[in-house]
């Protein structure tokens, strides 16, 4: 049963843990099962930003922009009415790209929630821990505008699976965000992924414990703990270590919320170098959990770009500009 979770780590700002680098994805692929629509990551719009802070960020709800938070650019001016009617009531993909579009025009790093006009009791009451984050930082939202800026959030695709939870591997499950199960489409809502974890894990188990019985039984053996040992020679981490670095910042640059053509070429031929460099770096040293993450994410991130390259067309959280329109036909990307 694989529940490895997601692979936000592969980009350079994301909401999940540090353990989220796509291990199950890429165990799979390499082991020829089927994995889809990869291409389908969703951005959270509104991430705390924090100069100098890389992977796990802190996130800002959405509710508070449902309470009546006020997006806004360095120059104060509130933006989304330019980008939809529903201005800050807008749909994730969109506040994502319309904020990725204000970053990008007048080059900063992050744009603000303006949460000043609101009740600080209120506030305090309805979003105590964003309160005590933003405090913690200098930041007091009955005066000042929360610093915020997209964040990978969500992979809806994944290792294919069937209404059980089945993979295309032969008594090999997988559920949570690891899998896909058709639950998202090309564009996830919050909650399903209650319904992907908790639902098709007890699906797995029902379907694995109906006759007939699995071919192999768990016994109940210990599994032994990773031997690390020799694994901190300062020469193998710090190329591991750079590796991650370029990685997580070509996919961020070329594969992030906006794509294009060229863009999306330019991260391939990165990560074929990147992918070269780390098989052989794999075939001649000790494995370590760092470089078995490396590799993984290296995967992960060419099966997003493939996927994405395949698609011909902007649909959900995939946007091309070169392919703008949704095409008529519903395709999944089987890789």
């Amino acid at each position: 049963m694989l529940a490895t979770g997601g692979n936000g780590q592969v980009y350079r700002t994301t909401t999940n843990p540090s353990i989220a680098t796509g291990d199950g994805v890429a165990m799979v692929y390499r082991a020829k099962g089927r994995i889809e629509n990869m291409e389908f990551i969703q951005f959270h719009p509104t991430a705390l930003y924090e100069s100098g802070v890389r992977g796990q960020n802190f996130l800002i709800t959405e509710a508070v922009r449902g309470d009546g938070g006020i997006l806004r650019n360095h120059q104060g001016e509130a933006f989304m009415q330019r980008y939809d009617e529903r201005s800050d009531l807008a749909p994730r993909d969109i506040v994502a790209r319309a904020i990725d579009n204000e970053m990008k025009i007048n080059g900063t790093e992050h744009v603000y929630l303006d949460c000043t006009h609101f009740s600080k009791k209120k506030f305090i009451e309805h979003f105590p821990n964003i309160y005590e984050k933003c405090l913690s930082i200098g930041i007091d939202v009955s005066k000042d505008m929360i610093p915020v800026a997209p964040a990978a959030h969500y992979s809806c695709g994944g290792i294919k699976t069937d209404e059980n939870a089945r993979t295309s591997v032969k008594n090999l499950y997988a559920a949570g965000e690891c899998a896909s199960t058709g639950l998202h489409g090309a564009n996830r809502l919050a909650s399903n992924s209650l319904l992907e974890a908790m639902v098709f894990a007890h699906r797995a188990y029902l379907d694995a414990t109906s006759p007939p019985a699995p071919l192999h039984k768990w016994r109940g053996e210990a599994v032994p703990d990773w031997n690390a040992s020799g694994t901190s020679a300062p020469k193998e981490m710090i190329l591991i270590t750079q590796s991650v670095k370029e990685m997580k910042l070509l996919m961020s640059d070329y594969v992030g919320i906006v794509r294009n053509n060229e863009r999306l070429h330019r991260a391939m031929k990165r990560l074929d170098l990147l992918y070269e460099e780390t098989e052989a770096l794999y075939q001649k040293t000790i494995v370590s959990p760092q470089l078995c993450e490396l590799r993984n994410m290296i995967t992960v991130s060419y099966l997003i770009v493939k996927s994405a390259e395949f698609r011909h067309e902007s649909r959900g959280l995939h946007f091309n500009t070169d392919y703008p329109n949704k095409s008529e036909r519903v395709q999944n990307i089987v890789l």
